[in-house]
């Protein structure tokens, strides 16, 4: 197990997200053992770690999708841990589902409709819609596609599409670059790059813990549904520990 590291404190910051004490237990499995950590605004932090980790398990706590068993989760200072899904998108926070999660049935224009679904600003949303097309051309040839048609790439590009159609001013993603061939997955990271741009805050769990590292400011490694180490993104590329588990060093 890698050490806890004193690492840089977030909290010289505002934190827009903080997590204390968070535990989540399902189907007799305690996925996730009294984690603390913090997210400010503006801010781009990666969370890493093996397959079982709890990374994903976190990441629905946050969301409303899992009802922690014990802890604490506040958004910009007010306490959100049992609020519902619907309730967390209102407030200005999405989600990038592993798998993507795409609505495989329906077309392209209509998953990205089905992200503004709390919204009632039609002209704004329809801008939006035109803003994401201009961005992912050949998605706009295929508007009227069904999206389960689409390639994985695709499909990923029109996830985080329909999640920024909300709005957010918190994107979480989990693994946006599972499966994706390396230039796919080099478009995507310039995408959340340029999310982050905009102002969105960022939290991202992502395997590949190299390209995560590269783009975010601040990591968190997980293991075995615990923290173990927590440090800048530059230290933690250079953490002999680090290069070893996690980069294939």
């Amino acid at each position: 197990m890698l050490e806890v590291s004193a690492g840089p404190d977030y909290e010289t910051r505002e934190p827009m997200l903080s997590v204390r004490g968070l535990r989540v237990a399902y189907g007799g499995i305690n996925a996730v053992k009294g984690i603390d950590f913090g997210v400010a605004a503006g801010e781009m932090v990666t969370l890493i770690g093996a397959n079982g980790a709890g990374k994903t398990t976190t990441l629905k706590a946050l969301t409303g999708m899992l009802r922690p068993a014990a802890g604490r989760i506040r958004y910009n200072g007010a306490d959100v841990t049992k609020l519902a899904s619907h309730q967390l998108t209102a407030l200005g926070i999405a989600l990038v589902p592993e798998g993507r999660g795409i609505f495989l049935r329906l077309t392209v224009a209509e998953n990205l409709a089905m992200g503004a679904y709390i919204r009632r600003d039609e002209l704004a949303v329809a801008a939006d819609c035109e803003h994401f097309f201009a961005q992912f051309p050949k998605l706009a040839d295929r508007r009227k596609q069904v999206a389960g048609t689409l390639s994985g790439g695709e499909q990923q590009m029109l996830a985080i599409g329909r999640a920024m159609m909300s709005r957010p001013k918190l994107l979480l993603l989990d693994e946006p670059s599972m499966g994706l061939a390396p230039l796919m997955v080099q478009k995507i990271f310039e995408t959340i790059r340029a999310i982050a741009a905009a102002g969105v805050t960022i939290l991202l769990v992502e395997q590949n813990a190299k390209l995560a590292l590269e783009i975010c400011s601040r990591g968190y490694v997980m293991e075995s549904g615990r923290i173990t180490l927590y440090d800048s993104a530059r230290a933690l590329l250079a953490n002999p520990q680090v290069r070893q588990a996690y980069l294939g060093e």
